[in-house]
Order: C-alpha cells, then structure tokens, then sequence
C-alpha cells in the first residue's frame, strides 16, 4: 500500500498504524525454515517456541538487528601504548635494554635506539631513582610503585644517551611536572633463530640426502663442524632479542626461554600534586591566621601576684593539626587573692579560637565582681550555650586567697588540679565538680585543696597527657611523676613538664599548662611579708581600738607617717561602716606585702556596700567614698560562710 497517498486522510493515531503496517508489508520475508513450511509471521500467526501456547515477548517491529561487536584482535601493542597519554617504556633483560618507547615519552625525553641499555641512553630514569626500582621489580616479579616523582621543566638536565640516527630530542615540559611511576614485570616471547636465504648457486653447491648438498657443507664437500655452523647462523641473522615472535616463520628457527622484562609506566599527576599543594597551601594559611588569633586572645604576659610565682606556655598542635581554643588566665582579685584559669573548648580552628575569646573575657568580667568559683562557672555555662549551642568547653576557675593559704576551685568536667607538697608528695584535687560549659541545667559546686608555702600547682588541658593508644588517666599518673620531681621557677617546671611528656612541635593537639608556685619566705623577704588581725567587740567602742591597733601596727612596720595617717583612716572608716550596717562577728585584718598594703574588714551581714553620692544635708554615705578616694584600690565580696569582706589597697612606695 502506498502510505503516502492516504497519509492525508487519516486520524493521527491511524496514519501511525498504517505507517507501521506499510513497512512491515515492504519488509523482505525470512526463509522459511527446513521442514517448516511457512514461517507463522508471514501469515499473522503468533510463533510458540515453548510449545505451551504461551505467545512470545513483543518486540518493536521495526528495531534494527544488533550490530556485530567489533574485537581487539587486530590491535597491536604498539596500537594501544602509542595512543596511551602516558609515559610508557618496555625494557629487557638484566641492563634493561630499550625494547620499545611510545610517543608520549619520546616527545617528552626524546627518542632512543633500541637495544641499548637504560642505564645509558635513559638518563633521566637514573634522575628520578628508577633504575634500582627496576631491579627489584626485575628480581622479584613484583611490581612497585613511586608517587609524585618531579620531572623539571625541560626535562632531567643530565645529556641524554644515545638517540636513534636522525632522531632530535625531545622538546620537554614548558613547565615543572610530577608522575607516578609503575614498574611491573613482563615476560616477552623470544625470536627464533633464523636461517639466512642463499643464493641459488650456493644452494645447488650443498649436499643434501636427496642428492642436495645439506646447508653448512662447504662447496668441496668437506664436512663442517655443528658448533661453527650454529655460531654462522647467528651471526648472520642480525635479530633483536624482542623481536616478535610473528616477525619470524615458525618452520625456520627454534624457540627459546621468553625473554624478562620491565614495563615502566608514568601517569601525569602534576595537577593533582598541584592542587593538593594549593590545599595544604590554604589550609597552612588558615591554620596561621587562627595560631595568629589564638595567641592574640591569650595574654600577653601574665600578671604577677604578691604571694604566688605564675608561669604558663602554650604550644599549638602540629602542621597536620588545627588550631583548638586551649586557654589560660591569672587575674588579681584583690586583697592578695589570686583567680587563675584554664580551659579548652571542644573544637579546632578559627571558630573554637574566637569561642575561647568570648569565654576568657567573659570569665575575667564575671571574676571582677569577686564571685565563689562555682556561680562564675555556672554564669559561663549559660553564656557559653548562647555563643555556640553546638560546642562545649571545659574549665577550672581556682581561687588563692593568701590568708587561708587554700586554693578553693570549681570545675566543669577539666581534668585534675596537681598539687605538690614541699616534701614531694603530689596529691589530685577532687573529680570535677560539675559537667561542661555549654550543657546547661546544671548546679556547679566549690572544691578546695591546701596550698601551703613551698608548695606548687599545675593546671593543664588535655593534650598534655592525652594519647590516641592510651587512657588519659594514664597520662596523668605520667604526669603526676614528672611533677614530683620538678624544680625550679613556675617557667623551668613548664618546659620540663613539656618535654618529658614528649610534647614536640608536631604534636597532633594543642597544649596549654599552668603552673604556680606559693614560695616559703625566709630572711628579708619574710619582713617584707607580715599579718596582723584584731576583732571587733563590742558596740561603738570598737571603733577607737580599731584605730589605735592601726596606728600601732603601721608604725611597728615602718611606714611613712602619710602612708600611716592614710592607712588609720581607712581603717576607721571600714570598722564604721562595718558596725553601722553590719552584723557580728568583725575583724580588722592587716596585710602588707613587698608591693602593698590591704585593709580589710569582715562581718556576718551579706548586703555588700556600694559606693554613692552624698547630698550636702546626709549625714552618712561618705565612708566607702572616702576609702575609695583616698586607697588605690577597693571591693567587696561574699565569704564561704556567710557575710561580706570589704577592703582597700595602698600601693607601697618603690624601695
């Protein structure tokens, strides 16, 4: 039927079956199968191979038949190893000799002659530590492999060897480029000893047991020994070892061993090498910009309190290892008291760095309002789940107050304090007074171990004694050992504390270690160092004792009359101030140090005193302005046992 003709008068669903049917009708019939008379399509029939009247699975009607799958039988190897974008050389034999170089490493190194050994006419193999390589994998029928070999730009700078006649050298790499050399062993079939064609005379001269001369018998008939013969043949057929075995008629030589060789294959990695230097580069940067932070964040040099001897180091992780948020602080109080600080927060990199900032100025705000260890670690925990919900961070906040010679502590899951007594005992402070910062909904508490003159403390985060194949616990028996028999200044102690730990400059965490020591003062500096307490009884006059110990106690140290009258003064109006508003028990206490002299005045009533503005017409409110005025320095807290100590600093004149 011609489908063309009605094309135009059919629906569109009916134009394509009739398109359908016409070529099926155009479509050459199969011959009909032996003994099968027609073939069932042809009629309309449905075929039933199976026999169980099951019809077979439609196919298209007009899919083409599968087209025939091509082979690599006629592919040589010099087909598929000239077309490989790689260097690819083929050597044989115990010098390596050149059997076969492809094109990449010809335009790369240049062309060579075959048969010549490697070790002269590759010189760059020799360059880039292949030829020992080779040997091995010659040796042992192994391959082996070296990664990210660099090939100069232009090629090895040592002269090529021997090229082939004719042949100029390679043009070389514009620039640097590296390659990953695979040697693996090959075995290649050995040439057949030929027989060279004679000419027709000297055929018809040799005998033969047909009447013909045999081949190798001289013209005169003489015979010829087997071994000359033999040693003739080969040296008149001039046929390289790795000739293929194809190259050769089967029926006129004798095969022997194959021969042993080395495929060497060099893939191009330069721009993977480049990029993961450009990562490592990124990463380097990265790494020193949050070291630059990190050190930024941490102080700059540690205050030095009156009563203790503070040192600390920091040393951040290895290469391979990001920055984390260790961090450490020592803040004066006041009153002699001491707050020293260490912590770490989960995490590496700029952002546990910035995290550690916030938490240290946070910590150094909330100590200025004179807090119990436990209420500054619990007012952290709520600030550190608002800085970063996702991170927590670990912390020990002590505090050394001279008088008590105790260092009172809280800690949110740190590891251990270390105390060192003066005979060498090294005794744990308590197990962590409460979890980490950031959890939240947890009560913290208050810990507290003796620090008596002569003795020394060390805090520490945990890359000082975590180990990947040991339990942290174990580190820190290793470091309570090491601690035992340390001497020296707080700065001595911390490097040795350091090294005996193994901690190197490729350490895979950060570290960071506080130590302090409380020396014992003897001779003259022990004078520079005195106590002196008196408590208030009684109602209003207490307050004429007070002053008459003040003025007594000053004067037996020695102090300028000014500094004494300043001292009676402040004395007076603290004890005031104290019976005014406050409840029993009182006491005055004097302290002076080498640096300065501290007033202070306790008693059972918790409201803390403020300082505020007087009206001309009040008559109270001017004692805690007058102090303030008159000392360099004044606070207020709330003692352990209920009530309040207020005090005030002069600072000492210089000798």
């Amino acid at each position: 039927m011609n489908f063309t003709r009605w094309s135009a008068r059919l629906p569109r669903t009916q134009r394509r079956i009739a398109a359908r049917a016409d070529r099926g009708a155009r479509r050459p019939k199969p011959a009909a199968a032996a003994g099968g008379g027609s073939v069932p399509a042809a009629r309309g029939e449905s075929a039933d191979p199976s026999g169980r009247g099951e019809p077979p699975a439609a196919a298209p009607s007009d899919a083409a038949p599968p087209a025939a799958v091509p082979t690599l039988d006629g592919l040589s190897a010099h087909d598929l190893l000239g077309q490989v974008p790689a260097l690819v050389a083929v050597v044989y034999g115990p010098e390596h000799r050149i059997a076969y170089l492809n094109d990449t490493y010809v335009e790369l190194f240049g062309s060579r002659a075959p048969g010549t050994p490697a070790g002269q006419a590759l010189p760059e193999l020799r360059e880039l530590g292949l030829l020992p390589l080779m040997d091995q994998v010659l040796r042992s029928g192994k391959p082996r492999t070296v990664k990210s070999r660099r090939v100069p730009a232009g090629g090895p700078a040592t002269t090529p060897g021997p090229r082939q006649e004719g042949a100029a050298p390679g043009p070389g790499r514009s620039r640097h480029g590296y390659y990953t050399f695979t040697c693996s062993p090959i075995e290649m079939a050995a040439p057949k000893v030929v027989a060279p064609a004679r000419p027709a005379d000297e055929r018809a001269g040799a005998g033969a047991m047909d009447g013909t001369p045999a081949y190798g018998t001289p013209v005169d008939g003489s015979p010829v020994d087997g071994s000359i013969r033999e040693g003739a043949i080969r040296k008149a057929v001039a046929v390289p070892e790795a000739v293929a075995p194809e190259t050769v008629a089967a029926d006129t030589g004798t095969a022997t061993e194959p021969v042993r060789g080395v495929l060497v294959f060099g893939a191009d990695v330069t721009d993977q090498v480049e990029s993961a230097e450009r990562l490592r580069a990124s990463e380097r940067l990265q790494r020193e910009a949050a070291v630059t932070l990190q050190r930024s964040l941490l102080p700059q040099g540690l205050e030095q309190p009156d009563d203790l001897r503070v040192a600390a180091t920091y040393q951040p992780g290895g290469t391979d290892a990001a920055v984390g948020g260790d961090w450490y602080d020592v803040i004066t109080l006041g009153a002699g008291r001491t707050a020293l600080v260490i912590g770490d927060v989960m995490g590496r990199g700029v952002r546990a760095a910035a995290v550690m900032g916030q938490l240290r100025t946070a910590v150094r705000a909330y100590a200025r309002l004179d807090l119990p260890p436990h209420e500054v670690l619990q007012l952290l925990d709520g600030l550190a789940a608002e800085i970063d919900p996702h991170q927590i961070a670990t912390c020990v906040y002590a505090v050394h107050d001279p008088n008590e010679n105790r260092l009172v502590y809280a800690s949110a899951g740190h590891l251990p304090i270390l105390v060192r007594d003066p005979d060498g005992t090294v005794r744990r402070a308590a197990e962590p007074t409460g979890p980490p910062l950031g959890t939240g909904g947890w009560l913290h508490t208050t810990g507290s171990v003796p620090l008596s003159p002569g003795a020394s403390a060390v805090l520490y985060t945990d890359g000082l004694v975590e180990r990947r194949d040991k339990d942290i616990y174990d580190g820190v028996a290793a470091l309570e050992r090491v601690f035992a028999g340390a001497t020296g200044s707080p700065q001595v102690m911390c490097d040795r504390l350091i090294r005996a730990l193994g901690i190197t400059a490729e350490h895979d965490d950060d570290v960071a270690v506080l130590v302090l020591q409380h020396p014992a003062r003897t001779g003259h500096d022990a004078e520079l160092f005195h106590n002196a307490a008196l408590e208030l009884l009684g109602g209003v006059e207490a307050a004429p004792r007070a002053r008459a110990f003040a003025s007594g106690v000053l004067a037996s140290w020695r102090f300028p009359m000014e500094l004494r009258d300043l001292g009676v003064l402040a004395a007076s109006e603290l004890v005031a101030n104290s019976l005014q508003h406050g409840t029993p028990p009182m006491r005055l206490r004097l302290r002076r140090t080498d640096r300065r002299l501290i007033i202070e005045v306790t008693d059972g009533d918790e409201h803390l005193p403020r300082r505020r503005r007087a009206e001309p017409v009040d008559e109270a409110g001017r004692g805690i302005s007058i102090v303030a005025t008159i000392a360099s320095s004044w606070g207020s807290r709330r003692t352990p046992g209920g009530g309040k100590a207020v005090w005030c600093e002069f600072a000492l004149p210089a000798g």
